[in-house]
């Protein structure tokens, strides 16, 4: 059952929050019990969700972050604005590092916001979780 979370810190970023809830009810995590649901919001106000999806050799597993953002690509949006993360933490969950990177390659300087069941929130940009990121100014 999706929780509710009280009045988010951006009410514009409701919807984005709530589709991140939402996803995070359909993570397939039969192994580590750990849930995550992401979304993302496109300049065009689009929104892309996505949950995390384990495999038996965990090396195949796709984190949620990755599976919104390649859906957003996959499905034609080129600037990503806004991304969520939702997890039953009580600290609340940032994206793996291989999740920042993707995040960073394909949303640039969106705005994150991290959020657990309880309600707590926190809005970063990619920018402060990942302040070096290797990108194709390096190539």
């Amino acid at each position: 059952m999706t929780k509710v979370l009280p009045t988010s810190i951006d009410s514009s970023a409701e919807p984005v929050i709530h589709a991140a809830l939402a996803a995070r009810e359909r993570a397939h995590a039969p192994f580590s019990k750990f849930r995550v649901g992401a979304a993302l919001e496109d300049d065009m106000g689009r929104i892309f969700t996505g949950c995390n999806i384990e495999n038996a050799t965990y090396g195949l597993t796709m984190c949620a972050e990755r599976v919104a953002v390649f859906k957003a690509l996959s499905e034609g949006s080129s600037k990503i604005r806004r991304v969520v993360v939702v997890a039953d933490t009580e600290v609340l969950t940032p994206p793996c590092g291989a999740c920042r990177q993707i995040l960073w390659e394909f949303c640039g300087q969106a705005e994150l916001i991290l959020a657990n069941l309880a309600g707590k929130q926190e809005k970063l940009s990619l920018k402060e979780i990942f302040p070096r990121p290797f990108d194709a100014s390096f190539l």
